[in-house]
């Protein structure tokens, strides 16, 4: 049964470090054995369709790999399906629709972020930013959008985020990879 995924590559394209043209992912997705493939921005985001039966650890593995043999670096890489996709904007505690995309992110996770990796950060020194967790993925609300963000900075910690692969979009992207991955 034909699945649609997408791809989030983390910290390629940035201040021309890391250079994935994404005409070039997109073949690597396809070498892969996935079809309809699609980019969108220059950031890293990969939609595509797939047959097979392969977790998302297991696709993940296999682009991350296809990866660092094209391009010769290895990039942190995550792959989630379009349903889940869905859920996390479904689930998302703030008013999404009321807001610019620049001010809400959704922080997508490895694997859980357990409550207690987060029991230290004074939430109230950081008002009115403020985030919630849900299902291996964290909201952060910034009304002054994420370069200005003190609770950004503090929530990518190693100390907080150790033994995750950890990569930001903000609301618009979020939504937008809901879009493409639920197109028929």
């Amino acid at each position: 049964m034909a699945k649609t995924y997408a791809a989030l590559l983390r910290g390629i394209n940035v201040s021309g470090h890391r250079k994935v043209p994404m005409a070039e992912l997109r073949s690597v997705l396809e070498d892969l054995g996935h079809r309809d493939v699609r980019t969108y921005l220059q950031s890293g985001n990969a939609v595509f369709t797939t047959d097979s039966a392969a977790s998302d650890t297991e696709l993940t593995t296999a682009l991350e790999d296809a990866v660092e043999r094209r391009f010769g670096f290895r990039v942190d890489c995550l792959v989630r399906d379009g349903d889940y996709l869905a859920a996390v904007a479904e689930a998302c505690p703030f008013p999404a629709a009321e807001l610019e995309g620049r001010q809400l992110h959704a922080i997508y996770y490895s694997g859980p972020a357990e409550p207690e990796r987060f029991a230290a950060i004074d939430r109230e020194a950081y008002l009115p930013e403020d985030f919630a967790l849900g299902d291996r993925v964290l909201y952060l609300y910034v009304p002054e959008g994420l370069g200005r963000s003190r609770l950004g900075d503090v929530l990518t910690r190693p100390s907080v985020v150790k033994g995750l692969v950890a990569t930001a979009r903000n609301w618009n992207t979020v939504v937008k990879l809901v879009e493409m991955t639920h197109e028929d």
